[in-house]
Formats: structure tokens, C-alpha cells, sequence
């Protein structure tokens, strides 16, 4: 028993006693007025001090140990007083709607958020922080997101609307100009190939060629015999080389009138590729064909191991969380507190789960206390609950010994008149 407890008991220990030295104190006196008046208020308090020991201990224990029928109330009906506390306890002081209705009054998300602001700042925090972080990057299979990652990426190839990226790209090769640029490489290239001497040699053969195998009657074939009787392959070459040069000369000048027929034409054929059904059709099947054959299941898992190490690497570093994770987080509860209507959202969240959570396991209040009593023996728990209330039973003892004493003294006054 605390100090407390043992003040008491020692006070009501001494008010039994006093009341007892004042009772045999007084029988010498009995035949005086004063005597007799404060030999029945002794007499009185002694029995009422009696009493009430006798009542407080019956409630513990035996009194002195005798087994004396309807005492050590507490240990007899330790089971009455377990379901009567766990009874109490589930429909009277912690009901559901008690429990519910001071839950509504709190605001979870508000701590929580506070909660987590203050710990951020914590080295302890940060170290949970990064072993939770590597700890989940190697805990990826990687061999089961290739194929995940492989099927999506074709699908997605596959739902492009090829209608709509060609028709984006054949605008944006007539808006950059890219139709001119070509055709200017193209007339480039060709010029170069004509400038070379075997090309003068090749169009020299071919020219010919030509000539001699070049079907006619009458004077175009004469013609053709007595002109190819007359130069030879160099000329011929010489003036097929210089004809090219010269007209590819002229149609590299931007006003060009053959120069702005054949860009028109392939302007217009650029831009009607899209309402060509039939090679749009040719198109979509060779896209899905070609998506469908496509092997990109090693590339894939490549880049994945490529980029689990490298955040490992960077989750070891000691300034990854404070550069990269904390500004996240704090801008992710910065935004959260700004957003009054996500913040009500949340709460609501947090306030039904909790309700949900209660409603469950309400009953295992009553269950839980019964198992925390169940786990003293009877001689530990009433040892409990009398240093907890028998303190104030003490008292009992002490009322009752002086209320004994004033009553005596009420009692005898009374038969002393009459």
C-alpha cells in the first residue's frame, strides 16, 4: 500500500484505539455525571470504530482470518465484479456513441500532417525513410514487369491513329518546307553524279545504246544510222553530261516555272496521303504487323536494371532524401493543407474507417479488460484495488469511530435526563 494508504489505515488504527483507551479509562468514573456521558461516547465510538473495520475488511479478506460467512466479498465474487466492470464499461462509460461522437470531434488529418512535418526533420526519420525507399526498389521483379510493360507499350503503338500522325506529318513537312529541302538535295546529288567522269562515260553508253537499238523506218532510221555513224560515245556522254547540268542548273532557281510545277504536285501528293483509304489501310496493317513481330522485351528489361541501380546507387547517397524525397513530401502536404476540399475528403476517409473500425471491435473492450483481470490472481488484484480505493475506505473507520463517540455522547445525555 502507497503512504497515503498506510496514513489511513495507521489513523484509523489510532481512532480504534483511543476510542478503547477512552472506554476503560472511564469505568473508574462511572459513577459521575462526566464519567458516565463520556463512557458512553467512548463506549459508542469504540463499537461504531469496531463496526466499520469489521464492514471495510469483510470487503478484502476474513477478519482475522476467521471464515466467517458473507465476508472477503471481493475475492468470492471476483467473476460478478469482472463482468460487472466489463459490462459497465461496454454500455455505460466507452458505448459506441460516446466513442463516435468525441472521434467526430477530432481532426485526424490536421495531426497527422503535424505529426509528419515534425518527424520529417528528424535524422531517425530520414534513415526509416531510406531503408524503406531501397528496400522496396529491390524487392521489384523485374522479369515480371517486362512482360506488362512490353504489352502495354503495344498496345498503345497499336491504338495510334496513323491517319491522324500522317496527316500531322505531311502538314508539318509542307508548313517547314522539308518537301523543298528535299527536292534541293535531290537536284544536289543528282548534279554531283553527272559532274563525275565515269557518269559522262555511263550516259555516253547509254546514248548509244540507245541509237543502235532504237526500232524506225524510212529516213528516221537513216537518220539515226548516220547520226550514230557520226559521234561516238564521249560526244554522246559530253552532251547528255552538259544537257543535265544545265537543266538541273535551272530548275535549283526559286522561280523556276518547272521548279514550281513539280514542288506543286509534290505538295499536293504529300498532303493527299491521308484520304488515300487503300494506302492508309496498307499502312495501319504494316503498323500492326510490325508492332505485333516487334522484340523490345530485352530492351525493356535492360532499361529497368539500368534504372533500379541507379536509384540503389542514389538511395545510399545521404543527401538523396533531403534533395529529392523531403521536397516531394512537403510539397505534397503544403498542397494537401492549401486544398480545403481534398483535406474534407480525407477526414471523412479517416473518420469512416475509424467508425467502421470501432463498430467492429467495440466488444472487445470488455473482452480486453477481462483478459488484463483475468491474467492477476485474486490475491494480486485485491492487493490493487485496496492500495486504489482502500485509502479512502480507512476513512470509513475513522468516521465511525468519532460519529460513534458524538452519538454515545447523544445517547447517554438522553438517558441521563429522562
Amino acid at each position: 500500500m502507497d503512504r497515503n494508504g498506510q496514513k489511513s489505515r495507521y489513523l484509523a488504527g489510532i481512532s480504534l484505539a483511543l476510542m478503547g483507551a477512552g472506554f476503560l479509562s472511564t469505568i473508574p468514573f462511572h459513577d459521575s455525571i462526566w464519567g458516565r456521558l463520556l463512557q458512553g461516547g467512548f463506549e459508542a465510538g469504540l463499537v461504531g470504530g469496531l463496526a466499520d473495520w469489521f464492514a471495510v475488511t469483510a470487503l478484502f479478506r476474513h477478519p482475522l482470518g476467521i471464515p466467517i460467512p458473507h465476508t472477503a466479498l471481493l475475492p468470492h465474487n471476483r467473476d460478478r465484479l469482472t463482468k460487472a466492470l466489463t459490462r459497465m464499461l461496454e454500455e455505460e462509460w466507452l458505448t459506441k456513441e460516446s466513442i463516435l461522437g468525441k472521434m467526430k470531434q477530432m481532426k485526424f488529418m490536421e495531426r497527422i500532417l503535424s505529426i509528419a512535418e515534425n518527424e520529417m526533420e528528424k535524422e531517425t526519420f530520414q534513415d526509416a525513410l531510406r531503408t524503406i525507399i531501397r528496400e522496396a526498389v529491390k524487392t521489384i521483379d523485374i522479369d515480371k514487369l517486362v512482360p506488362i510493360l512490353e504489352k502495354e507499350l503495344k498496345e498503345k503503338l497499336i491504338s495510334a491513329d496513323s491517319k491522324g500522325l500522317i496527316t500531322k506529318a505531311s502538314q508539318s513537312i509542307v508548313q517547314r518546307q522539308y518537301d523543298e529541302k528535299a527536292f534541293d538535295y535531290f537536284l544536289s546529288e543528282i548534279g554531283k553524279w553527272a559532274a563525275k567522269e565515269e557518269s559522262k562515260h555511263a550516259l555516253g553508253k547509254m546514248g548509244k545504246q540507245l541509237i543502235e537499238t532504237t526500232e524506225a523506218d524510212g529516213m528516221l532510221k537513216f537518220a539515226l544510222t548516220s547520226f550514230g555513224h557520226l559521234i561516238n560515245e564521249e560526244k554522246i556522254g559530253q552532251m547528255l553530261q552538259t544537257f543535265i547540268q544545265k537543266r538541273i542548273k535551272n530548275v535549283s532557281r526559286q522561280d523556276n516555272r518547272y521548279r514550281l510545277m513539280i514542288q506543286e504536285r509534290i505538295r499536293e501528293e504529300i498532303s493527299g496521303f491521308p484520304a488515300r483509304e487503300n494506302l492508309m489501310l496498307e499502312i495501319e496493317q504494316w503498323k500492326n504487323k510490325a508492332v505485333q513481330d516487334l522484340e523490345v522485351s530485352h530492351e525493356i528489361k535492360n532499361l529497368l536494371e539500368q534504372a533500379k541501380s541507379r536509384l540503389l546507387t542514389a538511395a545510399e547517397e545521404e543527401t538523396f532524401i533531403v534533395q529529392y524525397v523531403m521536397p516531394v513530401l512537403k510539397r505534397f502536404i503544403a498542397n494537401l493543407k492549401e486544398n480545403e476540399d481534398r483535406m474534407t475528403m480525407m477526414e471523412a476517409w479517416a473518420h469512416k474507417q475509424i467508425a467502421a473500425a470501432i463498430e467492429k471491435n467495440h466488444s472487445k473492450i470488455g473482452r480486453l479488460v477481462k483478459e488484463n483481470l483475468d491474467h492477476y490472481d485474486t490475491e494480486t488484484l485485491i492487493d490493487m484495488m485496496e492500495n486504489n480505493i482502500g485509502k479512502d475506505l480507512q476513512w470509513i473507520r475513522v468516521n465511525g469511530a468519532v460519529c460513534g463517540f458524538f452519538i454515545g455522547l447523544v445517547l447517554t445525555s438522553f438517558k441521563l435526563l429522562f
